[in-house]
């Protein structure tokens, strides 16, 4: 069986979404393989997870409870992945293109002798399995074709829907049989905490740029994305202006997002910022320059002032949402 094996987030107890767009690929690939979806969740205490994450469209769950993987190394993820890959016969192993995804595939990819993709956008058959990646923000599409046995994938989860739910698959232990690294060791997590949804989560973004001029008048960004229930994003001028912190940015060097409703706000619109929000279902830019680029790729544009046109705007959304 050439199965597909998904390798699900997950971050204090709940799953990820980013998780939903890669199944929705590994779907896809194995219709085209014949193949299983499988999803492999890696943790310690991850019932729930695992009974979450069988509700959408799988054959089937392992979990993994262990001491060694109560936090992230890819020391202890990549030969977990590698072993599960193997017991199942994938000839598929994807994830979403997180930093995670980005940082333990690689490696897996490695002990598999196998070929990569890195941040695949569709794949179809055509004479055999090939898979679409962006190149230059976005700018030039390729096609890529891996003929190794084993392929190792990370996705761009932007460009795949959540699948839907269903009836749950079954779920089964998974014996990794792996003791802690010698070589590395878990230090700390920095987690930023926030009230707002997680940038790449969010249904609703609100982003400012460089042109709001100072740290201060993000907070304006602030109200507005708190009315709208959304989460704040920013450009990366705006982040190396340090108006905004790094885990703000969007764009091809930041984070991509896919948001039902994106707010560009004083964003001029550079193609490396495009690059991580023009998958986007609807944009609004407010943006003072008439020819801004931004207003190339919204589908709603208004022209002026940014100090006055969000503050009035957020005022009267308060009346409405």
């Amino acid at each position: 069986m050439a199965n597909v094996l998904v390798v699900a987030e997950h971050l204090d107890g709940k799953l990820r979404k980013v998780t939903l767009p890669t199944i929705t690929f590994a779907q896809q690939t194995a219709a085209l393989t014949g193949g299983e979806v499988h999803v492999l969740v890696l943790g310690n205490g991850t019932d729930a997870v695992a009974a979450e994450v069988a509700k959408y469209g799988v054959s089937k769950v392992h979990f993994a409870n262990s001491p060694v993987f109560e936090n992230y190394l890819a020391e202890t993820y990549a030969p977990a992945i590698v072993k599960a890959a193997q017991a199942i016969g994938a000839t598929v192993v994807a994830a979403p293109s997180s930093t995670t995804g980005k940082d333990v595939l690689p490696r897996v990819a490695a002990k598999l002798d196998a070929g990569m993709v890195s941040d695949a956008i569709a794949v179809f058959d055509d004479g055999g399995i090939k898979f679409r990646r962006p190149l230059w923000a976005g700018n030039v599409l390729t096609t890529v074709e891996v003929v190794t046995p084993v392929k190792v994938i990370t996705v761009r989860t932007t460009d795949f829907e959540a699948p839907a739910e269903g009836d749950a698959a079954a779920v089964e232990a998974f014996d990794a049989g792996l003791a802690a690294p010698d070589n590395a060791e878990f230090v700390s997590f920095d987690q930023v905490k926030s009230e707002r949804p997680e940038l790449t989560d969010a249904a609703v973004v609100v982003a400012g740029g460089r042109g709001l001029k100072s740290g201060e008048n993000f907070q304006m960004i602030m109200n507005l994305a708190d009315t709208l229930g959304g989460a704040v994003g920013a450009s990366r001028a705006a982040v190396d202006s340090g108006y905004a912190p790094n885990d703000w940015q969007i764009g091809q060097t930041g984070k991509v997002v896919a948001p039902d409703l994106y707010f560009a706000v004083a964003i001029s619109g550079a193609i490396q910022h495009l690059a991580g929000m023009k998958g986007s279902k609807t944009i609004v830019a407010i943006n003072k320059d008439a020819d801004a680029p931004i207003f190339q790729v919204a589908d709603f544009g208004l022209v002026g002032d940014a100090f006055e046109i969000v503050p009035a705007l957020t005022e009267k959304l308060k009346g409405i949402v």
